[in-house]
Protein backbone atom coordinates (compact mmCIF):
# COMPACT_ATOMS: atom_id res chain seq x y z
CA UNK A 1 0.00 0.00 0.00
CA UNK A 2 0.99 3.39 -0.91
CA UNK A 3 1.60 5.49 2.10
CA UNK A 4 2.74 9.74 1.80
CA UNK A 5 2.58 12.67 4.31
CA UNK A 6 1.91 16.09 3.39
CA UNK A 7 2.56 18.83 5.65
CA UNK A 8 1.29 22.22 4.48
CA UNK A 9 2.23 24.89 7.01
CA UNK A 10 1.38 29.05 7.26
CA UNK A 11 2.18 31.43 10.29
CA UNK A 12 -1.56 30.63 11.57
CA UNK A 13 -2.12 26.95 10.83
CA UNK A 14 -0.41 23.71 10.44
CA UNK A 15 -2.00 21.13 8.78
CA UNK A 16 -0.63 17.82 7.54
CA UNK A 17 -2.51 15.26 5.61
CA UNK A 18 -2.07 11.26 5.49
CA UNK A 19 -3.07 9.14 1.86
CA UNK A 20 -3.28 5.73 1.20
CA UNK A 21 -2.68 4.68 -2.49
CA UNK A 22 -3.70 8.20 -3.02
CA UNK A 23 -6.53 9.12 -1.09
CA UNK A 24 -6.79 11.36 2.44
CA UNK A 25 -7.59 8.70 5.11
CA UNK A 26 -6.14 11.14 7.92
CA UNK A 27 -6.00 15.28 8.57
CA UNK A 28 -4.80 16.60 11.51
CA UNK A 29 -4.93 20.42 12.22
CA UNK A 30 -2.51 22.50 14.49
CA UNK A 31 -3.66 26.33 15.45
CA UNK A 32 -2.77 28.92 17.98
CA UNK A 33 -6.46 28.46 19.17
CA UNK A 34 -6.44 25.08 19.25
CA UNK A 35 -4.56 24.22 22.26
CA UNK A 36 -3.45 20.55 21.95
CA UNK A 37 -2.27 19.13 25.20
CA UNK A 38 -2.43 15.34 25.17
CA UNK A 39 0.72 14.38 26.14
CA UNK A 40 1.62 17.55 28.30
CA UNK A 41 2.50 16.72 31.81
CA UNK A 42 1.54 18.70 35.27
CA UNK A 43 2.21 19.22 38.65
CA UNK A 44 -1.48 19.33 39.95
CA UNK A 45 -3.25 19.65 42.97
CA UNK A 46 -6.43 17.22 43.92
CA UNK A 47 -9.69 19.40 44.39
CA UNK A 48 -11.95 16.70 45.13
CA UNK A 49 -11.94 12.93 45.67
CA UNK A 50 -15.25 10.86 45.21
CA UNK A 51 -15.23 7.38 46.45
CA UNK A 52 -18.94 6.64 44.37
CA UNK A 53 -16.93 7.70 41.61
CA UNK A 54 -13.52 6.09 41.71
CA UNK A 55 -12.26 9.19 40.77
CA UNK A 56 -10.56 12.45 41.67
CA UNK A 57 -10.99 16.03 40.45
CA UNK A 58 -7.26 17.76 39.76
CA UNK A 59 -6.50 21.39 39.23
CA UNK A 60 -3.67 21.78 35.95
CA UNK A 61 -4.19 25.41 34.77
CA UNK A 62 -6.59 24.65 32.53
CA UNK A 63 -9.63 25.81 33.66
CA UNK A 64 -11.87 23.07 33.55
CA UNK A 65 -10.32 20.51 36.39
CA UNK A 66 -8.79 17.15 35.25
CA UNK A 67 -10.65 13.70 35.50
CA UNK A 68 -8.14 11.21 37.64
CA UNK A 69 -9.88 7.75 37.66
CA UNK A 70 -8.57 5.23 40.40
CA UNK A 71 -7.27 2.96 37.30
CA UNK A 72 -5.28 5.71 36.03
CA UNK A 73 -3.25 5.73 39.06
CA UNK A 74 -2.29 1.66 38.95
CA UNK A 75 0.20 0.21 36.09
CA UNK A 76 -1.42 -1.66 33.45
CA UNK A 77 -0.77 -5.37 33.17
CA UNK A 78 2.07 -6.13 30.46
CA UNK A 79 -0.39 -7.31 27.97
CA UNK A 80 -2.51 -3.97 28.34
CA UNK A 81 0.89 -2.13 26.50
CA UNK A 82 0.20 -0.62 23.74
CA UNK A 83 2.67 1.30 21.72
CA UNK A 84 0.67 3.38 19.55
CA UNK A 85 -0.57 5.77 21.94
CA UNK A 86 1.17 4.55 25.05
CA UNK A 87 -0.18 7.40 27.08
CA UNK A 88 -3.54 6.58 26.71
CA UNK A 89 -3.83 2.92 28.21
CA UNK A 90 -5.89 1.82 30.92
CA UNK A 91 -5.59 -0.76 33.52
CA UNK A 92 -8.86 -3.65 33.02
CA UNK A 93 -7.98 -5.29 36.79
CA UNK A 94 -10.02 -3.64 39.61
CA UNK A 95 -8.79 -0.62 40.62
CA UNK A 96 -8.31 -0.14 44.52
CA UNK A 97 -10.41 2.67 46.28
CA UNK A 98 -9.50 6.25 45.25
CA UNK A 99 -9.91 7.62 48.55
CA UNK A 100 -6.87 5.08 49.20
CA UNK A 101 -4.16 6.41 47.05
CA UNK A 102 -5.24 10.00 47.32
CA UNK A 103 -6.87 12.67 49.05
CA UNK A 104 -7.83 16.29 48.82
CA UNK A 105 -4.91 18.85 49.18
CA UNK A 106 -2.34 16.43 47.55
CA UNK A 107 -0.39 17.62 44.70
CA UNK A 108 0.67 15.12 41.62
CA UNK A 109 2.23 14.66 38.92
CA UNK A 110 -0.48 13.77 36.04
CA UNK A 111 -0.25 13.88 32.14
CA UNK A 112 -2.85 14.54 30.08
CA UNK A 113 -4.69 11.22 28.10
CA UNK A 114 -7.59 12.77 26.83
CA UNK A 115 -8.19 16.20 25.67
CA UNK A 116 -11.40 18.29 26.80
CA UNK A 117 -14.61 17.39 25.12
CA UNK A 118 -17.33 20.03 25.53
CA UNK A 119 -18.14 20.50 28.95
CA UNK A 120 -16.03 17.91 30.82
CA UNK A 121 -12.22 18.93 31.45
CA UNK A 122 -9.31 16.67 30.25
CA UNK A 123 -8.76 12.98 31.56
CA UNK A 124 -4.80 12.19 33.01
CA UNK A 125 -3.18 9.59 34.33
CA UNK A 126 -0.58 9.36 37.13
CA UNK A 127 1.22 7.03 34.47
CA UNK A 128 3.66 8.82 33.26
CA UNK A 129 5.17 7.94 30.25
CA UNK A 130 7.25 9.40 27.82
CA UNK A 131 7.51 8.54 23.64
CA UNK A 132 10.92 8.68 21.65
CA UNK A 133 11.06 7.33 18.33
CA UNK A 134 11.87 3.52 19.21
CA UNK A 135 10.77 3.29 22.33
CA UNK A 136 8.60 4.60 25.20
CA UNK A 137 9.72 4.99 28.60
CA UNK A 138 7.47 4.44 31.77
CA UNK A 139 9.45 5.65 34.92
CA UNK A 140 6.73 4.32 37.00
CA UNK A 141 6.75 0.83 35.58
CA UNK A 142 8.05 -2.07 35.45
CA UNK A 143 7.51 -4.03 32.32
CA UNK A 144 9.06 -4.42 28.92
CA UNK A 145 6.43 -4.89 26.47
CA UNK A 146 6.98 -5.04 22.87
CA UNK A 147 4.56 -4.35 19.12
CA UNK A 148 2.44 -6.82 18.83
CA UNK A 149 2.56 -5.30 14.64
CA UNK A 150 6.03 -6.69 14.88
CA UNK A 151 5.14 -10.03 13.31
CA UNK A 152 8.12 -11.99 13.88
CA UNK A 153 8.76 -13.51 17.23
CA UNK A 154 12.31 -13.84 16.71
CA UNK A 155 12.46 -10.14 15.91
CA UNK A 156 9.87 -9.11 19.19
CA UNK A 157 12.21 -11.18 21.44
CA UNK A 158 15.58 -9.63 20.13
CA UNK A 159 14.29 -6.16 20.96
CA UNK A 160 12.68 -7.55 24.54
CA UNK A 161 16.54 -8.79 25.16
CA UNK A 162 18.16 -5.51 24.21
CA UNK A 163 16.05 -3.37 26.24
CA UNK A 164 16.12 -5.64 29.13
CA UNK A 165 19.82 -5.81 28.73
CA UNK A 166 19.88 -1.84 28.76
CA UNK A 167 17.70 -1.13 31.25
CA UNK A 168 19.19 -0.09 34.78
CA UNK A 169 17.55 -2.19 37.35
CA UNK A 170 14.41 -0.55 39.07
CA UNK A 171 14.39 2.06 36.29
CA UNK A 172 10.91 1.73 34.83
CA UNK A 173 9.32 0.17 32.45
CA UNK A 174 9.76 0.50 28.55
CA UNK A 175 7.41 -0.66 25.71
CA UNK A 176 9.05 -0.87 21.76
CA UNK A 177 7.43 0.62 19.36
CA UNK A 178 6.32 -0.73 16.00
CA UNK A 179 9.28 0.80 13.92
CA UNK A 180 12.13 -0.20 16.36
CA UNK A 181 12.02 -3.21 13.99
CA UNK A 182 15.90 -4.07 12.88
CA UNK A 183 16.49 -1.39 15.25
CA UNK A 184 19.98 -1.76 16.32
CA UNK A 185 21.39 -1.69 19.86
CA UNK A 186 22.98 1.22 19.72
CA UNK A 187 20.14 3.21 18.69
CA UNK A 188 17.74 1.93 20.93
CA UNK A 189 20.56 2.70 23.74
CA UNK A 190 21.16 6.25 22.89
CA UNK A 191 17.00 7.22 22.53
CA UNK A 192 17.19 4.92 26.35
CA UNK A 193 19.49 7.23 27.70
CA UNK A 194 17.85 10.22 26.22
CA UNK A 195 14.52 9.30 27.68
CA UNK A 196 15.39 8.61 30.99
CA UNK A 197 18.15 11.56 30.99
CA UNK A 198 14.35 13.84 29.72
CA UNK A 199 12.34 12.24 33.13
CA UNK A 200 15.42 13.49 35.35
CA UNK A 201 15.07 17.09 34.01
CA UNK A 202 11.38 16.77 34.42
CA UNK A 203 11.53 15.38 38.24
CA UNK A 204 13.73 18.13 38.97
CA UNK A 205 11.65 20.95 37.31
CA UNK A 206 8.25 19.86 39.03
CA UNK A 207 9.86 19.86 42.26
CA UNK A 208 10.26 23.68 42.30
CA UNK A 209 6.70 25.00 40.20
CA UNK A 210 4.18 25.37 42.28
CA UNK A 211 0.85 23.44 41.38
CA UNK A 212 -1.15 23.99 39.31
CA UNK A 213 2.00 24.37 36.25
CA UNK A 214 2.70 22.75 33.40
CA UNK A 215 6.38 20.73 33.64
CA UNK A 216 6.51 19.13 30.12
CA UNK A 217 5.04 19.96 27.18
CA UNK A 218 4.24 17.42 24.29
CA UNK A 219 5.87 17.44 20.77
CA UNK A 220 4.45 19.61 18.03
CA UNK A 221 2.15 17.69 16.07
CA UNK A 222 4.41 17.79 13.07
CA UNK A 223 7.10 16.61 15.23
CA UNK A 224 5.00 13.84 16.82
CA UNK A 225 3.95 13.02 13.16
CA UNK A 226 7.39 12.79 12.07
CA UNK A 227 8.97 10.61 15.25
CA UNK A 228 5.16 8.34 15.63
CA UNK A 229 4.42 7.71 12.18
CA UNK A 230 7.38 8.31 9.78
CA UNK A 231 9.17 5.47 8.87
CA UNK A 232 9.99 2.85 5.92
CA UNK A 233 6.06 2.26 5.69
CA UNK A 234 5.90 5.42 4.64
CA UNK A 235 7.02 6.07 0.49
CA UNK A 236 7.46 9.67 1.00
CA UNK A 237 7.04 13.13 2.89
CA UNK A 238 5.95 16.69 1.12
CA UNK A 239 6.39 20.20 3.55
CA UNK A 240 5.61 23.35 1.87
CA UNK A 241 7.27 24.84 4.84
CA UNK A 242 11.15 25.42 4.38
CA UNK A 243 11.51 25.76 8.22
CA UNK A 244 9.69 22.59 8.96
CA UNK A 245 11.78 20.73 6.49
CA UNK A 246 15.23 21.99 7.74
CA UNK A 247 13.80 20.31 11.42
CA UNK A 248 12.27 17.23 9.56
CA UNK A 249 16.06 16.70 7.91
CA UNK A 250 18.43 17.55 11.52
CA UNK A 251 15.79 15.32 13.16
CA UNK A 252 16.38 12.39 10.57
CA UNK A 253 19.99 12.81 10.34
CA UNK A 254 20.42 11.60 14.16
CA UNK A 255 17.46 8.72 14.41
CA UNK A 256 17.32 7.38 10.63
CA UNK A 257 19.80 9.00 7.64
CA UNK A 258 18.24 6.64 5.37
CA UNK A 259 14.91 8.09 5.08
CA UNK A 260 16.46 11.45 4.02
CA UNK A 261 15.56 11.22 0.49
CA UNK A 262 12.01 10.66 0.78
CA UNK A 263 11.60 13.85 1.84
CA UNK A 264 10.99 16.77 -0.31
CA UNK A 265 10.68 20.41 0.05
CA UNK A 266 7.71 21.39 -2.00
CA UNK A 267 8.65 24.71 -3.73
CA UNK A 268 6.07 25.14 -6.71
CA UNK A 269 3.33 27.98 -6.78
CA UNK A 270 0.36 25.40 -6.66
CA UNK A 271 -0.40 25.01 -3.17
CA UNK A 272 0.58 21.62 -2.14
CA UNK A 273 -2.76 20.43 -0.72
CA UNK A 274 -4.11 21.48 -4.57
CA UNK A 275 -1.19 19.65 -5.80
CA UNK A 276 -2.65 16.08 -4.73
CA UNK A 277 -6.35 17.37 -5.44
CA UNK A 278 -7.32 16.69 -1.23
CA UNK A 279 -8.99 20.23 -0.68
CA UNK A 280 -12.67 19.21 -2.41
CA UNK A 281 -12.41 15.85 0.29
CA UNK A 282 -11.76 18.37 3.08
CA UNK A 283 -14.41 20.60 2.55
CA UNK A 284 -16.65 17.39 2.46
CA UNK A 285 -15.50 16.03 5.77
CA UNK A 286 -18.68 18.61 7.49
CA UNK A 287 -21.06 16.91 4.96
CA UNK A 288 -24.09 14.46 6.54
CA UNK A 289 -23.80 12.85 3.29
CA UNK A 290 -21.50 10.53 1.72
CA UNK A 291 -21.71 9.38 -1.22
CA UNK A 292 -20.45 6.12 -2.69
CA UNK A 293 -18.78 5.02 -5.79
CA UNK A 294 -21.66 2.43 -7.24
CA UNK A 295 -24.60 5.20 -6.19
CA UNK A 296 -25.42 4.28 -2.94
CA UNK A 297 -24.51 6.60 0.54
CA UNK A 298 -23.99 7.22 3.99
CA UNK A 299 -25.77 9.74 5.90
CA UNK A 300 -23.22 10.89 9.49
CA UNK A 301 -24.94 12.05 12.48
CA UNK A 302 -22.97 12.94 15.42
CA UNK A 303 -25.45 13.44 18.61
CA UNK A 304 -24.82 13.94 21.99
CA UNK A 305 -24.60 10.64 23.29
CA UNK A 306 -23.36 8.72 19.72
CA UNK A 307 -22.75 9.15 15.65
CA UNK A 308 -25.26 7.48 13.99
CA UNK A 309 -24.45 5.95 10.55
CA UNK A 310 -27.48 5.14 7.92
CA UNK A 311 -25.92 3.17 4.93
CA UNK A 312 -28.57 3.70 1.82
CA UNK A 313 -28.64 2.13 -1.48
CA UNK A 314 -29.77 5.53 -3.56
CA UNK A 315 -29.67 5.23 -7.21
CA UNK A 316 -27.75 1.81 -7.33
CA UNK A 317 -30.01 -0.37 -8.45
CA UNK A 318 -27.73 -3.58 -9.32
CA UNK A 319 -29.58 -6.90 -10.09
CA UNK A 320 -33.10 -7.06 -9.98
CA UNK A 321 -32.75 -10.62 -10.36
CA UNK A 322 -30.82 -10.82 -7.46
CA UNK A 323 -31.15 -8.29 -4.59
CA UNK A 324 -29.73 -9.67 -1.95
CA UNK A 325 -25.95 -9.32 -4.26
CA UNK A 326 -26.66 -5.52 -4.75
CA UNK A 327 -27.05 -4.91 -1.09
CA UNK A 328 -24.75 -6.74 -0.39
CA UNK A 329 -22.02 -4.71 -2.79
CA UNK A 330 -23.64 -1.41 -1.29
CA UNK A 331 -22.58 -2.80 2.33
CA UNK A 332 -19.19 -4.63 1.30
CA UNK A 333 -18.46 -0.49 -0.35
CA UNK A 334 -20.26 1.19 3.05
CA UNK A 335 -17.94 -0.47 5.22
CA UNK A 336 -14.64 0.52 3.60
CA UNK A 337 -16.08 3.63 3.70
CA UNK A 338 -17.09 4.28 7.14
CA UNK A 339 -13.66 3.06 8.30
CA UNK A 340 -12.26 5.86 6.58
CA UNK A 341 -14.68 8.27 7.08
CA UNK A 342 -14.31 7.52 11.07
CA UNK A 343 -9.93 8.15 10.65
CA UNK A 344 -10.86 10.98 8.30
CA UNK A 345 -13.38 12.97 10.95
CA UNK A 346 -11.61 11.89 13.80
CA UNK A 347 -15.16 10.42 15.33
CA UNK A 348 -15.01 9.15 18.57
CA UNK A 349 -17.03 7.12 21.44
CA UNK A 350 -20.10 4.60 20.06
CA UNK A 351 -21.02 4.47 16.84
CA UNK A 352 -24.38 2.45 15.97
CA UNK A 353 -24.46 1.80 11.89
CA UNK A 354 -27.26 0.72 10.08
CA UNK A 355 -26.59 -1.27 7.08
CA UNK A 356 -29.40 -2.25 4.70
CA UNK A 357 -30.74 -5.62 5.79
CA UNK A 358 -29.43 -9.08 4.31
CA UNK A 359 -30.84 -12.18 4.64
CA UNK A 360 -28.18 -14.34 4.91
CA UNK A 361 -26.00 -14.81 7.70
CA UNK A 362 -23.49 -15.16 5.78
CA UNK A 363 -23.12 -11.77 4.21
CA UNK A 364 -23.89 -10.05 7.37
CA UNK A 365 -20.40 -11.37 8.41
CA UNK A 366 -18.61 -10.73 5.51
CA UNK A 367 -19.72 -6.83 5.87
CA UNK A 368 -18.40 -7.50 9.93
CA UNK A 369 -15.01 -8.95 9.16
CA UNK A 370 -14.88 -6.19 6.04
CA UNK A 371 -15.37 -3.37 8.27
CA UNK A 372 -12.96 -4.92 11.15
CA UNK A 373 -10.23 -5.01 8.34
CA UNK A 374 -10.27 -1.53 7.60
CA UNK A 375 -10.85 -0.57 11.06
CA UNK A 376 -7.33 -2.20 11.53
CA UNK A 377 -5.62 0.56 9.84
CA UNK A 378 -6.86 2.64 12.43
CA UNK A 379 -4.25 4.48 14.75
CA UNK A 380 -6.99 4.69 16.94
CA UNK A 381 -8.47 1.60 19.19
CA UNK A 382 -11.49 0.13 17.59
CA UNK A 383 -13.72 -2.72 18.27
CA UNK A 384 -16.92 -3.55 16.19
CA UNK A 385 -19.39 -6.08 17.67
CA UNK A 386 -21.55 -8.52 16.18
CA UNK A 387 -24.76 -7.70 14.05
CA UNK A 388 -27.16 -7.15 16.35
CA UNK A 389 -30.99 -8.45 16.03
CA UNK A 390 -32.27 -5.27 14.72
CA UNK A 391 -29.10 -5.41 11.99
CA UNK A 392 -26.84 -2.63 13.43
CA UNK A 393 -23.66 -2.87 13.83
CA UNK A 394 -22.00 -1.50 17.46
CA UNK A 395 -18.83 -0.39 17.56
CA UNK A 396 -16.83 2.03 20.07
CA UNK A 397 -13.75 3.89 18.57
CA UNK A 398 -10.87 5.97 21.11
CA UNK A 399 -11.78 9.38 21.93
CA UNK A 400 -8.86 11.32 23.18
CA UNK A 401 -9.70 14.98 21.10
CA UNK A 402 -12.76 16.55 19.83
CA UNK A 403 -13.86 15.25 16.23
CA UNK A 404 -12.89 17.73 13.55
CA UNK A 405 -16.47 18.27 13.26
CA UNK A 406 -16.29 19.49 16.75
CA UNK A 407 -13.20 21.53 16.61
CA UNK A 408 -13.72 23.58 13.70
CA UNK A 409 -17.76 24.50 13.75
CA UNK A 410 -19.85 25.85 15.87
CA UNK A 411 -23.77 25.48 16.52
CA UNK A 412 -25.82 27.46 13.53
CA UNK A 413 -26.94 31.14 15.41
CA UNK A 414 -30.52 30.25 13.51
CA UNK A 415 -31.26 27.17 14.21
CA UNK A 416 -28.85 26.33 17.53
CA UNK A 417 -27.53 23.40 16.14
CA UNK A 418 -30.44 21.31 15.37
CA UNK A 419 -30.07 21.78 11.76
CA UNK A 420 -33.76 22.82 11.56
CA UNK A 421 -36.01 25.93 11.17
CA UNK A 422 -39.11 26.31 11.54
CA UNK A 423 -41.29 26.79 7.58
CA UNK A 424 -42.44 30.44 6.70
CA UNK A 425 -46.62 28.91 7.43
CA UNK A 426 -45.64 27.77 11.09
CA UNK A 427 -43.81 31.53 11.77
CA UNK A 428 -46.97 33.10 10.70
CA UNK A 429 -49.58 30.88 12.95
CA UNK A 430 -47.15 31.52 15.61
CA UNK A 431 -47.30 35.60 14.40
CA UNK A 432 -51.18 35.14 14.56
CA UNK A 433 -51.17 33.71 18.28
CA UNK A 434 -49.44 36.53 19.44
CA UNK A 435 -51.39 39.38 18.44
CA UNK A 436 -54.35 37.63 20.56
CA UNK A 437 -52.43 37.96 23.14
CA UNK A 438 -51.78 41.89 22.07
CA UNK A 439 -55.66 42.44 21.71
CA UNK A 440 -56.40 40.71 25.34
CA UNK A 441 -53.87 43.14 26.61
CA UNK A 442 -55.09 46.19 24.33
CA UNK A 443 -52.41 48.81 25.52
CA UNK A 444 -51.18 48.27 21.84
CA UNK A 445 -52.76 50.62 19.21
CA UNK A 446 -50.28 50.55 16.46
CA UNK A 447 -47.84 47.51 15.60
CA UNK A 448 -45.22 47.08 13.12
CA UNK A 449 -44.68 42.81 12.19
CA UNK A 450 -40.62 42.72 11.22
CA UNK A 451 -40.50 39.25 9.17
CA UNK A 452 -37.36 37.22 6.91
CA UNK A 453 -37.97 38.14 3.74
CA UNK A 454 -39.18 34.58 3.00
CA UNK A 455 -41.95 35.03 5.65
CA UNK A 456 -43.04 38.30 3.97
CA UNK A 457 -43.20 36.87 0.84
CA UNK A 458 -44.91 33.78 1.69
CA UNK A 459 -47.57 36.10 3.51
CA UNK A 460 -47.77 37.57 -0.40
CA UNK A 461 -48.00 34.69 -2.03
CA UNK A 462 -50.16 32.26 -0.03
CA UNK A 463 -52.13 34.75 2.78
CA UNK A 464 -52.31 37.92 1.12
CA UNK A 465 -55.41 38.84 3.34
CA UNK A 466 -53.91 37.60 6.49
CA UNK A 467 -52.95 41.05 7.93
CA UNK A 468 -56.92 42.53 7.19
CA UNK A 469 -58.36 39.69 8.85
CA UNK A 470 -55.66 40.02 12.16
CA UNK A 471 -56.64 43.63 12.15
CA UNK A 472 -60.47 43.12 12.19
CA UNK A 473 -60.25 40.13 14.89
CA UNK A 474 -57.69 42.29 16.94
CA UNK A 475 -58.51 45.87 16.11
CA UNK A 476 -54.79 46.67 16.00
CA UNK A 477 -53.45 48.73 13.28
CA UNK A 478 -50.50 46.55 11.80
CA UNK A 479 -47.91 47.15 9.36
CA UNK A 480 -45.86 44.15 7.97
CA UNK A 481 -42.16 44.97 7.08
CA UNK A 482 -39.44 42.44 5.93
CA UNK A 483 -36.14 42.21 7.29
CA UNK A 484 -33.27 40.29 5.77
CA UNK A 485 -31.11 40.57 8.83
CA UNK A 486 -33.95 38.69 10.91
CA UNK A 487 -33.15 34.31 10.72
CA UNK A 488 -35.98 32.56 8.93
CA UNK A 489 -38.41 31.57 12.11
CA UNK A 490 -37.85 35.32 13.77
CA UNK A 491 -39.90 38.13 14.09
CA UNK A 492 -40.06 41.04 15.77
CA UNK A 493 -42.89 43.38 17.18
CA UNK A 494 -42.37 47.44 17.85
CA UNK A 495 -45.04 49.39 19.19
CA UNK A 496 -45.80 52.82 16.96
CA UNK A 497 -45.31 55.32 17.09
CA UNK A 498 -42.38 55.39 19.75
CA UNK A 499 -40.69 52.53 17.98
CA UNK A 500 -40.58 50.41 21.35
CA UNK A 501 -40.14 46.28 20.78
CA UNK A 502 -41.92 44.56 22.87
CA UNK A 503 -42.02 40.64 21.13
CA UNK A 504 -40.76 39.38 24.61
CA UNK A 505 -44.01 40.99 25.77
CA UNK A 506 -46.19 38.82 23.51
CA UNK A 507 -44.33 36.12 21.75
CA UNK A 508 -45.79 32.75 21.76
CA UNK A 509 -43.95 29.34 20.76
Amino acid sequence: MKREILISATKRETRVAILEDDRLVELLVDRPDIKRTVGNIYRGRVEAVLPGLQAAFVDIGLGKSAFLHASDLVEPEEDELEEEEPERRRSSRRAPNIQDLVKRGDTLLVQVMKEPIGTKGPRVTTQISLAGRYLVYMPFGSKIGVSRKIESREERQRLREIVTRLLPGDAGGVIVRTVAEEASEEALKRELKSLIGLWKKIKRKAAFVRPPALVQREASLTSGIIRDLFSDRVDHLWVDSKEIYEEIRQYLKQVDPDLLDRVTLYQDPLPLFDKFDIETEIRDLFKRRVDLPTGGYLVIEPTEALVSIDVNTGRYTGSAKDPEKTILRTNLEAAREIARQLRLRDIGGIIVIDFIDMESRANRDRVLQELRAHLARDRARTRAFAVSELGLIEMTRQRVRESLWAMMTTACPACEGTGRVFRPEVVVRRIERSLRRVALERKEKQLTVRVHPEVALYLLEQEPGFLEEVEAATGVDLELRDDPMLRVDEFRFVAQPVGRDVTQKYAVA
